[in-house]
């Protein structure tokens, strides 16, 4: 997939396992669903491979080819986006979904104004870490007086690819001629939907998570684009492989209550957690979320 965000979490793995003296292989599918994945897992399980991490693009499909993989000896763990928990060590996570959740929901609020019709963009109807993170804005939303105001009226999924990503932006304003804003929940998403916003000449704003590189001649006040958020994805990409070298040496199993150390890291050593929705399985989460506007655009886009 031609997506800036894989490539910079990529980038990350490999300068730490390279970095080790270890070797490492980098491999992304063509699209994002779940046959491509396990043609790759397939792939990895033939050469033998210490470690898998996998930034999983389905919550089930993966299954069988995870229990492959670790019946072949394979430590496995996910990063960005989780699967089926009984076939991973541990889960290497941004951010809490609650945290993402609540930061979306006030983005489209602040664009907004607090009151009216908006839609979001999403990858696809199976994107574990985005499901997530939709459910729970939507349960934010339901809960909270504050965006009583604010009403989804669509939720479209762009593949991850930028033609179909701005084809999906293009339903949603010829769709809703009342729509206000646009949360995409997919960094190749709203480069995309921003550059559709600003050829249409719309007035309709987008947020949601991106990549400053990618968005900053998009980023501002009188562009598409306010504002944006996200995590270092190049820190997630350290984190995982530091993770995955850990679980190769035995110095952890994955399991509650121990840690990782992740020296290139500020927030090493990073605790392993229970998972608060499944106490039988664990995740370790990277950290906090930055925020990315006509003030701090130009410092941040040359950072990733």
């Amino acid at each position: 997939m031609d997506n800036p965000y894989n490539f910079a979490m990529a980038e990350g793995f490999q300068e730490v396992i390279e970095g080790a003296g270890g070797e490492c292989v980098v491999n992304h599918p063509l699209n994002a669903y779940a046959d491509d994945q396990i043609t790759l897992i397939d792939s990895l399980i033939s050469q033998d491979v210490d470690a898998i991490a996998i930034a999983a693009n389905d919550e089930t499909r993966l299954t069988e080819a995870l229990t492959e993989a670790r019946e072949a000896g394979i430590q496995v763990i996910t990063v960005d986006s989780d699967t089926d928990h009984s076939v991973r060590s541990t889960f290497c996570n941004q951010a809490s979904t609650e945290l993402i959740a609540q930061t979306m929901m006030d983005a489209v609020y602040d664009i907004t104004g607090g009151e009216g019709q908006y839609a979001i963009l999403s990858t696809t109807p199976y994107a574990t870490n985005q499901n997530a993170w939709l459910e729970a804005m939507e349960t934010l939303a339901a809960s909270d007086e504050k965006y009583a105001n604010l009403e989804l009226i669509d939720i479209a999924y762009g593949e991850d690819q930028a033609d179909a990503s701005a084809e999906k932006t293009k339903d949603l304003l010829e769709e809703h001629p009342d729509l206000k804003a646009i949360c995409a929940l997919t960094s190749a998403g709203i480069t995309a939907a921003a550059k559709t916003l600003s050829e249409e000449e719309t007035e309709v704003k987008i947020t949601g998570l991106g990549m400053p590189s990618e968005l900053a001649e998009y980023i501002g006040e009188d562009g598409p684009c306010p504002k944006a958020y996200l995590w270092n994805p190049i820190d997630l990409g350290r984190l995982a492989a530091y993770t995955s070298m850990a679980l190769v040496s035995g110095e952890i199993t994955g399991a509650a209550g121990e840690s990782v150390e992740a020296d290139t890291l500020e927030g090493s050593p990073y605790a392993i957690t229970e998972l608060p929705e499944d106490s039988s399985a664990t995740e370790i989460v990277l950290g906090s979320m930055d925020c990315f506007d006509a003030g701090n655009i130009d410092e941040w886009k040359d950072v990733f």
